[in-house]
């Protein structure tokens, strides 16, 4: 069984585009990067600890599990933009990225009974530039919070996006192309016509809190 180690809405919705039936683990890893990691460097292994502890979590019920784990990070002259602590944080990070080019780094790691594998997907987008009342009003919306970069691109963010060289699907969350050449590395077949599928309903691990 398929395992998403993550309850990222956007994530759950992504991997369902690639026709594979997954349940969903709420779980919860150390997120913060250290002051000398590169970003690229903890990008790969938040991803990789949300797929380690997600399988250590269910391989006893289902010994034949595969976990996916995922982590996303908007990235400005080697700084990692996170999620905004607040609306002024938010109005700060848009800020940074209004008119000029940032990175997003997409990791995605395969974790089974005895092997692993990993794939990062790195974007350059680039911001046009936004005026006060363009950031406050975006902020007002509500969609920064809880975004890496304080932006989501498939929704009110799009109009700001002048340029994008890479991964659309993973600056949403999941890049796309990545996470399906390593499914078929594990032997999880992917099924055009039954993009979409509904996963089945998240379940907690017992003692863990949750975290996308």
């Amino acid at each position: 069984m398929l395992h998403l180690a993550s309850r990222s809405p956007r994530r759950r919705a992504l991997l369902a585009r690639l026709g594979v039936a997954f349940d969903v683990i709420d779980l919860e890893v150390d997120e913060q990067p250290s002051a000398t990691e590169d970003p690229l460097v903890y990008v790969q292994r938040v991803a990789g600890d949300k797929a380690h502890a997600g399988w250590h979590a269910v391989h006893a019920a289902d010994p034949e599990a595969v976990v996916l784990g995922s982590d996303t990070e908007v990235v400005v002259n080697g700084e990692v933009f996170g999620k905004p602590l607040d609306p002024a944080d938010a109005r700060r990070m848009l800020g940074r990225l209004a008119g000029r080019t940032h990175m997003v780094h997409s990791a995605v790691v395969l974790v089974a009974e005895g092997r692993s594998a990993a794939a990062v997907a790195t974007t350059e987008v680039t911001f046009a530039p936004m005026s006060s009342r363009d950031i406050a009003t975006y902020v007002a919306s509500g969609e920064p919070m809880g975004k890496a970069g304080a932006y989501a691109i498939q929704g009110g963010a799009e109009r700001f996006v002048e340029r994008l060289c890479g991964s659309y699907s993973g600056v949403m969350g999941l890049p796309l192309f990545e996470t399906a050449a390593l499914l078929q590395g594990f032997g999880i077949a992917l099924d055009a016509a039954a993009a979409g599928v509904p996963v089945v309903a998240p379940h907690a691990v017992p003692g863990a809190a949750t975290a996308a």
